[in-house]
């Protein structure tokens, strides 16, 4: 099947509030798909009508050709799901959760021994597998929940920030292990962090009060905002003098310091010169167009204001 998920006019309301307005998608089998979004712009509301733990208050949505409204069991059969929260029974073994999970999708023991032998391989847990999993790390009990997800061999995978609060070497462990399964199914990951979107996804929506803002690969989100000329400025010494010369220019739209180095955006290339011809060159240190990167984008489209 060409697309494994497909999503029309989706809308959810909670007591008038547009949580979900009106999104219409559809995700390729065998990619990984991402979604962004700051706090409450709608992404853990849709990854549930998806699952199937909730219903939209109008619209439609299908995975692996199964519909969410009509063949609940169908789809729940075809999905793996790895929530935000650690949910592992904390009174059995790695295996025995592994193992619990097998017997919910009515697998049979001589099928999920040996699947349950391999993904414990895979994630590296087998000499831990008749440990609790209240003595492991969070990394490994994050890879514990992948393992679970995983365990009745699902065509679709939802990843709802699974490395959230893991230290960089758990991260890229988890990283590598979802990449190796990118040929096996398709998954579909929601993530705070920038750099794990650009490393994993293939392809990025973001979306902010309920609605996608833009689609497309990590590439071509930052080349369509490319308009920004954004540079970095730093002096050898006198910034606060340079600060207040820069922010009576008119012309500069944007700037950020951070201790001695200034990020400005300017409308064009053109006024670069009548930049340096008001702050002169003779205690410049260094001065760099910045490329933007995902996170440039997140930001001028969702703001920087803190969500709650």
């Amino acid at each position: 099947m060409e697309y494994a998920i497909s999503l029309q006019n989706i809308t959810k309301l909670y007591n008038g509030l547009r949580a979900v307005d009106n999104i219409s998608l559809e995700v390729r089998s065998g990619t990984i798909f991402g979604l962004l979004g700051p706090n409450g712009a709608g992404k853990t509301t849709l990854i549930k009508i998806l699952t199937t733990l909730m219903r939209p208050t109008s619209g439609s949505a299908s995975i692996e050709g199964h519909t969410i409204l009509l063949d609940g069991k169908e789809v729940r059969r075809r999905i793996g799901v790895v929530p935000q929260e650690n949910n592992l029974d904390r009174y059995l073994t790695a295996r025995e959760n592994l193992a619990l999970h097998a017997r919910m999708h009515g697998m049979r023991r001589r099928d999920f021994n040996p699947r349950i032998d391999e993904l414990l391989e895979l994630t590296g847990l087998s000499g831990r597998q008749h440990d609790f999993p209240d003595t492991f790390s969070g990394g490994m009990q994050r890879r514990l929940v992948v393992a679970r997800a995983l365990v009745h061999n699902p065509q679709v995978l939802f990843l709802d920030e699974p490395t959230a609060g893991l230290d960089p070497q758990s991260r890229r462990a988890l990283w590598d292990y979802i990449l190796s399964l990118r040929s096996k199914m398709t998954i579909f990951l929601t993530t705070h962090y920038m750099d794990e979107a650009e490393e994993l996804c293939e392809r990025i929506v973001i979306m902010d009060h309920g609605r996608i803002l833009v689609d497309g690969s990590s590439a071509q989100l930052k080349e369509a905002f490319a308009h920004s000329h954004i540079y970095e400025l730093e002096f050898r010494s006198d910034a606060d003098r340079y600060e207040e010369v820069i922010r009576a220019l008119p012309f500069i739209e944007v700037l950020h310091r951070r201790d001695g180095v200034f990020q400005l955006s300017l409308p064009g290339e053109e006024y670069l010169k009548p930049l340096m011809d008001s702050i002169g060159s003779g205690d410049i240190k260094n001065l760099c167009l910045k490329e933007p990167s995902l996170e440039d984008v997140f930001l001028e489209l969702t703001g920087r204001k803190v969500r709650e």
